[in-house]
């Protein structure tokens, strides 16, 4: 223990020196005595483990210096020797062993042994400064550690399986640490390993619903039965909530289980959750859950056309973010920035962090191999095709390879949407009709799709290539197909591709679009007279909406329509001119032509 002292003392005065800071500015900061902060630098006073957190927080050590406080020594019994660890309950035991990153609680003896307590809250130290290698690494160690002991084993994995995974895919090898983990539980009848199980089973339903085909599921065991067990799972934690089941469990359930339910519940339902993980996350006072809270709250007020109560939980994001001072939250953080300023026409904005920045975060993190580098990878990709595509550049999407990178990434269903999309903009509409056709049929006519999620930003994209290859016979099966699929997402909902990536459109706006492609016009501008709700949060979408609109009513034949047509593209086209998006611009301008000066003043 000594020399674990004397190990702080010499790393902090190393970290006090390089920060360019004297003993009295430290002291001001932490705060304390500088003659009690020269002792501890000396070796010759203990520090406390608040002192510990303060100091590596105010020195931006990681997580560095913390890790080397001496341990707190569990009280002493009167008769001699350490007084033994009450037995605890199964969510107090997890839920105070991790550091409440921020909040100044120090970790309490898990009865796994004190080194595993420290290899565990290393690790929360260094994954809520989103250093995750470095976690992963702390947390398989305890994991080793722990041979033998399959409850402190199975917390080990819990926190194992939080790392990030690539976005489409199943992760095998934590599944597989899922299985040994459950297996080795099976027979234990405690409160606490049911516990352990819960979480367990909330992670495994995560992981199995990643997958977005055949192709990259795991065999027997799809992304259906992993939302069928994230239900089950949901279940158990209330029955456990009734037993007094603690915070971190509820956290880790709800986190996981929201997560494995996306695509296969309603956005409201997945909103529910969010709001359930929102509040128990204040109740444990968790950094890392505070995180997850508030970036799942503002992804399903998004999905659900909640713009304005999304811009307050961006704001508050941001202030975990900075608290946090994790490049990965940051990253987070911008992201959703950036999603936003897409949706509202701050297009300069969203250029700068997509064109230049976001590619310096993600070289940096995927070089710490931090996160997967397919996660910042598919996010800016989808990010930069979004912001050509509301700027009217969609052809540099293939002239400057960007179509071999979305073509890469074809086994996720939205990004060969995308590329039909884009080639029904740049002209070539018989190899779009091709593709459209060719994912219908690998999809089963688009029922192989789950039916909530990233589907839903698929069948937007789509929607607007079918009316877009209106001409082309041979699909109109597939717009009914089509129009089955999207019904369900009619009303006020914004189809949200990612985790967030982009606002695509109005749900409602997509299914006038499918109307509108059948030939029923009534239809699309009821659809369209829905979609407006979301769409006045937006400058550039109303804009779309409008276009729309125009075209429907264009296309109607009735008295006046021509005249309503005029009225609408006119602030349209005015929108479009000021916003920079060129293709809307001249779209708006050519369906006014075909007004013939109907709707003036």
């Amino acid at each position: 223990m000594e020399e674990q002292q004397n190990g702080f003392g010499a790393e902090l005065r190393r970290r006090r020196r390089a920060a360019g800071k004297s003993l009295g500015e430290l002291a001001e900061r932490v705060p304390c005595s500088r003659s009690f902060l020269s002792r501890v630098e000396n070796g010759l006073r203990r520090p406390t483990y608040e002192l510990a957190e303060k100091c590596d927080a105010v020195l931006d050590a990681g997580g560095e210096l913390l890790g080397l406080a001496p341990e707190s020594r569990p009280p002493r019994d009167p008769r001699g020797g350490a007084r033994p660890q009450a037995v605890r309950g199964p969510a107090r035991t997890a839920s105070k062993l991790v550091e409440r990153a921020g909040a100044g609680v120090p970790a309490t003896a898990s009865g796994y042994g004190e080194e595993f307590d420290r290899l565990v809250r290393r690790g929360d130290l260094r994954h809520a400064a989103g250093r995750m290698r470095e976690a992963d690494h702390c947390y398989r160690e305890a994991h080793r550690l722990a041979e033998g002991r399959p409850r402190a084993q199975a917390l080990a994995v819990v926190r194992i399986c939080r790392r990030w995974s690539d976005p489409g895919r199943v992760d095998r090898e934590l599944l597989q640490l899922i299985a040994d983990g459950m297996a080795a539980l099976r027979d234990d009848p405690g409160p606490e390993a049911a516990a352990l199980r819960l979480q367990l089973n909330a992670h495994r339903a995560k992981k199995l619903t990643m997958a977005v085909s055949a192709d990259t599921a795991v065999a027997q065991a799809g992304p259906d039965s992993g939302a069928a067990l994230a239900r089950r799972t949901l279940r158990g934690l209330d029955r456990a909530d009734a037993a007094g089941a603690g915070p971190e469990v509820r956290c880790e359930v709800l986190t996981e289980c929201r997560w494995g339910l996306y695509d296969f519940a309603p956005a409201a339902a997945s909103l529910t959750l969010s709001e359930r993980l929102r509040d128990a996350a204040v109740r444990h006072g968790s950094a890392y859950f505070r995180g997850e809270a508030l970036m799942a709250l503002a992804v399903d007020q998004l999905r659900t056309g909640r713009i304005y109560p999304a811009l307050s939980t961006a704001q508050e994001y941001r202030g975990h973010a900075a608290a946090s001072r994790s490049e990965l939250a940051r990253w987070q953080q911008r992201t959703l920035d950036t999603t936003l300023d897409l949706w509202r026409g701050r297009f300069a904005a969203a250029a700068d962090w997509i064109l230049r920045e976001s590619a310096e975060y993600a070289d940096r993190l995927a070089a710490d191999l931090d996160v997967p580098a397919g996660n910042f990878r598919q996010t800016r990709m989808g990010q930069a095709y979004w912001l050509l595509r509301e700027q009217g550049r969609m052809h540099e999407l293939f002239a400057g390879g960007l179509a071999d990178d979305v073509q890469e990434h074809g086994y996720f269903p939205v990004w060969r949407a995308g590329l039909v999309l884009a080639l029904c903009e740049t002209g070539a509409r018989d190899q779009a009709a091709d593709q459209l056709q060719a994912f219908a049929d690998d999809t089963d006519g688009f029922r192989a799709l789950p039916p909530h999620g990233w589907a839903v930003p698929t069948l937007a994209l789509l929607a607007e290539a079918c009316a877009a290859l209106a001409g082309h016979a041979e699909l109109r099966p597939l717009v009914a197909r089509l129009r089955e699929r999207l019904a369900p997402h009619n009303g006020t909902g914004i189809a949200l591709a990612g985790w967030p990536t982009v606002l695509v459109a109005p749900t409602a706006q997509a299914c006038g679009a499918l109307a509108l492609a059948a030939g029923e016009t009534d239809a699309a501008l009821a659809h369209f007279r829905q979609a407006a709700v979301p769409a006045r949060t937006s400058a550039p979408q109303l804009a779309r909406l409008r276009l729309w609109q125009a075209r429907a009513l264009l296309a109607s034949g009735h008295p006046g329509a021509a005249a309503q047509a005029a009225r609408l593209l006119r602030p349209a086209g005015a929108v479009a001119e000021e916003y920079g998006m060129a293709r809307l611009a001249a779209e708006c301008a050519e369906l006014s032509a075909q007004t013939g000066g109907a709707g003036g003043e």
